[in-house]
């Protein structure tokens, strides 16, 4: 029987203040606009410097709380290197002004550092048209789509502008931070390329968004790919951390650092598996709409954000049943997709 998960401390650390979690390794905690109202943020001791972990949310408090971290815990030191996971403003939102701020180079995997590029710079106008398609698919109302739309043009609001060169990492690099080596762990699903750290040596995983303690990663279907499988990708991934000791302390974006890895994973496994089967109940019963799959798996009330993740969600496990020929999916006269039982 695997361990459950176990919180490992019960105390947060303080706005504009780091917390030791592992000998060289320092918890920042930062606000979040949203539900999720906060993320994690890791400093690592680093020889004559520091390396940063993920970033925060761009905008003013947040560089302002950063410079009470800076004030309060680098002794001095410069951060020399900024690790970002993948390109969510949460993650990505202050690379471009710590960059300046410290002189220091982005490291990031290719994918999430074009996906970053791409967002920031290009029109948002220019996916609506796809997304308008894509929701009127999915069987959602007219009237909901413009407010659904907004989420596509937003990315710039949280992430400040982005430097034009950055440091490739991939899978498998070994990176030395100080006294330890880390490995980079790809995890997919929840976006394109997300970089996780690994020390199995010291029994430490930089998890980011790929396995949090609480609640599951978002895993959508997005417009640019409406016949992507990001659903099969996640949990594909997850096989990637068998290897690390049980009692690894894991540091994840979001919640506070736990033990339990494999416990955690297998409850993500049986929650999306669970899933499923909600689908195909549904499917047995009467062909079903991306919308009435969603209202089916999210039963409590949604704002327009969690709105549009929900959907996404939704049509992820549709597409991983569809391509794994357990569902058929057909046109119905209205343009709209439907979903039965193969």
């Amino acid at each position: 029987m695997k361990p459950e998960v176990t919180y490992r401390f019960s105390e947060l650390p303080l706005d504009g203040r780091a917390m030791r979690v592992a000998d060289g390794v320092y918890w920042v905690r930062m606000p979040l606009p949203f539900a999720l109202n906060h993320i994690n943020l890791w400093l690592l001791e680093d020889g004559d410097g520091w390396t940063m972990v993920d970033t925060g949310i761009g905008g003013e408090k947040v560089r302002d709380l950063w410079e009470s971290v800076f004030a309060s815990t680098l002794e001095g030191k410069p951060v020399t290197r900024i690790l970002v996971t993948h390109f969510h403003p949460d993650h990505m939102g202050q690379a471009g002004w710590m960059t300046g701020r410290w002189k220091a180079p982005i490291w990031m995997t290719q994918a999430e550092w074009l996906y970053a590029r791409h967002q920031h710079s290009s029109d948002p106008a220019g996916r609506f048209e796809a997304a308008e398609i894509f929701y009127r698919r999915a069987g959602v109302p007219e009237a909901q789509i413009p407010a659904l739309l907004q989420r596509f043009g937003r990315y710039r609001e949280g992430v400040e502008p982005i430097p034009a060169s950055y440091r490739r990492i991939f899978g498998g690099d070994e990176i030395r931070i100080g006294n330890r080596v880390w490995t980079i762990i790809i995890g997919e699903g929840h976006c394109p390329e997300h970089a996780c750290l690994a020390c199995p040596e010291d029994k430490l995983l930089i998890s980011g968004d790929i396995v949090l303690p609480r609640i599951s990663p978002n895993v959508s279907l997005f417009p640019q790919e409406p016949d992507g499988d990001p659903l099969s990708r996640y949990l594909a991934c997850l096989d990637r951390f068998a290897h690390l000791p049980e009692d690894t302390l894991v540091l994840p974006s979001h919640d506070t650092p736990f033990t339990g890895l494999h416990a955690r994973i297998e409850n993500l496994r049986q929650h999306h598996r669970h899933r499923l089967d909600i689908i195909l109940d549904a499917c047995a019963k009467q062909p079903q709409t991306g919308l009435s799959v969603m209202k089916a798996m999210f039963t409590r009330e949604l704002d327009s954000l969690q709105l549009g993740f929900a959907i996404g969600e939704a049509l992820a496990h549709l597409n991983l049943l569809w391509r794994e020929g357990r569902l058929i999916r057909e046109a119905g006269p209205d343009g709209v997709d439907l979903y039965r039982l193969a």
